[in-house]
């Protein structure tokens, strides 16, 4: 981890449609000195991914109205939308889905529950030059 990334404070969208789970992932992003914009779904998602920019998308798949799955397929439609940043999957039920997201451009799939340690390893491997 370069010393530089970890004085840099980076934007989370966290995507979850289970309140407590979002809330418990804001949390986690927010005391590792990163700030977090709450989405209850997949369009909730798209909406703030047109009008701002994040570095991180922590991304539930199983969502009603639009899926994770539909989310990372609207980056692909909206590459403008999608660059620098990582798509991360958060789910209990990705392991079917693993080589498809892979595909489509998501970063990393990890489980739930997502421990801290997990998110902190994640941060840490964030090359700065990604946006070449």
């Amino acid at each position: 981890m370069s010393s530089d990334s970890a004085a840099t404070s980076l934007r989370f969208l966290v995507v979850d449609d289970n309140e407590d789970i979002r809330d418990l992932l804001v949390r986690m992003v927010e005391r590792l000195g990163h700030t977090a914009q709450p989405a209850s779904d997949g369009v909730e998602a798209v909406e703030s991914l047109a009008v701002e920019r994040y570095d991180f998308m922590l991304l539930d798949l199983t969502m009603p109205r639009m899926s994770g799955e539909d989310v990372v397929r609207w980056l692909g439609d909206h590459p403008d939308r999608a660059e620098g940043l990582r798509v991360v999957v958060v789910s209990a039920w990705a392991g079917d889905h693993r080589a498809n997201l892979q595909e489509l451009g998501v970063h990393a799939v990890l489980p739930k529950p997502l421990r801290a340690h997990q998110l902190r390893d994640l941060i840490g491997e964030t090359p700065s030059d990604t946006r070449s």
